[in-house]
């Protein structure tokens, strides 16, 4: 598997950065390893969720922006991030942030654009399920969503 940097460069224009290809990907390719290194129990700007309560520092991935018509995913089951779609030699790459994230540390006013765009990034916990489903969802946040059902379904049976 390549290595990040040999793959993908850092733009960085006006103090913002952003994670660019250097090569064309077909669509289901791998692109690069996600980092695991640096595990971690909490989260910050420069991790990823990766299970309930682990979270890894992805160095350079961290350049990758949020869009809610991404061209990547990252699947964290075999740490790898993935073509979502074909992607262009020089194209910015964009995953969906709360694929990966159940509650953000630090939301933020969305600005893709999309016509699909969420508005407000703060993490799948925040999402109607209606809009999860169009995304590639990562197995803990699927079990998340399972738990909140669940626990919703408990709560309105308690309520009678």
């Amino acid at each position: 598997m390549t290595t990040i940097m040999e793959s993908l460069s850092i733009k960085t224009e006006n103090k913002f950065r952003t994670l660019v290809s250097k090569r064309a990907y077909k669509k289901g390719e791998v692109i690069c390893a996600i980092p695991s290194e640096d595990i971690r129990e909490k989260p910050n700007r420069y991790t990823v969720q990766i299970a309930h309560d682990k979270h890894t520092h992805v160095g350079k991935l961290a350049a990758l922006n949020h869009s809610c018509d991404p061209n990547v995913f990252l699947d964290t089951q075999h740490m790898e991030m993935v073509a979502a779609r074909e992607i262009e030699k020089g194209d910015e790459l964009f995953f969906f942030y709360p694929s990966t994230e159940w509650e953000m540390d630090a939301p933020f006013i969305c600005l893709c654009g999309s016509a699909n765009c969420i508005n407000v990034v703060a993490g799948a916990r925040f999402l109607p399920l209606s809009t999860l489903e169009r995304h590639y969802l990562n197995s803990h946040i699927r079990d998340y969503m399972v738990e909140l059902v669940k626990n919703t379904k408990n709560n309105l049976i308690k309520i009678k």
